[in-house]
């Protein structure tokens, strides 16, 4: 297959995958938390971190909305948490995974239409991809708001690279690659055809195969060599 069409649409996800924060999700939910009374210590704020933990790759509005309750709640939870994690963010602490560069340079050189996605809001995104130098290294970069407010586990983000880019014919031409499990699920509820989980992120191999990886890569740099294989050896 020669025709430009025919090459993979690859969408990657940020933190975890091509970005490393440091756990600064957390230290911003803190920070949050502490913003809606709830503190440090005690049972509400461990059992409120636990599920933060265990949704990594969710749209954090919507996390927030599950933990606080109201709308209003929410929004100010996440109001301060984009702010907390921006803070951080301008100081220096996030770098990229080892490669992460390199891996999208090489696959855009290759032909592949490479975006960007995240759970987190545009305002968020933009102060990373800023912090990094990143503002055109990929094709696009899309945040829930750009996928009509869902974000994973959902499948919108990997649909909307499909329709906004035009890169494939067949969403089964897409690969997926990302650090948590709602990654997996998004990308296979998409249809992609390849859902490749990494393991420089929040979840582990386990998690990452039940929730539909179809590859487990140790890293994002693992991804060029895994798209330039036969189909036949794509195991």
């Amino acid at each position: 297959m020669t025709d430009s069409k025919s090459r993979n649409l690859v969408v990657l996800d940020m933190a975890g995958t091509t970005v490393a924060d440091g756990g600064l999700v957390e230290r911003a939910f803190e920070r949050a938390a502490a913003h809606l009374g709830v503190e440090p210590g005690t049972p509400g704020h461990a059992e409120k971190l636990r599920y933060v933990r265990d949704t990594m790759g969710e749209s954090k509005i919507s996390v927030f909305r599950h933990l606080f309750g109201t709308e209003e709640r929410a929004r100010r939870a996440n109001t301060a948490f984009e702010q907390a994690y921006a803070e951080l963010v301008d100081g220096g602490l996030v770098t990229p995974v080892p490669g992460a560069r390199e891996t999208i340079e090489a696959l855009r050189a290759d032909g592949h239409t490479v975006v960007l996605t995240t759970g987190f809001a545009r305002v968020t995104q933009d102060a990373i991809l800023d912090a990094l130098g990143w503002r055109d290294l990929a094709d696009l970069t899309l945040c829930p708001a750009d996928a009509g407010g869902r974000g994973r586990p959902y499948p919108d983000l990997v649909l909307a690279a499909f329709l906004r880019t035009g890169a494939v014919d067949d969403v089964r031409e897409t690969a997926v690659a990302g650090d948590t499990a709602y990654d997996m699920l998004s990308g296979r509820r998409a249809g992609a055809g390849i859902v490749a989980g990494v393991l420089t992120g929040a979840h582990d191999r386990t998690a990452l195969t039940a929730h539909g990886a179809t590859h487990v890569l140790d890293s994002v740099a693992g991804l060029p060599a895994l798209l330039a294989a036969p189909r036949t050896e794509r195991s």
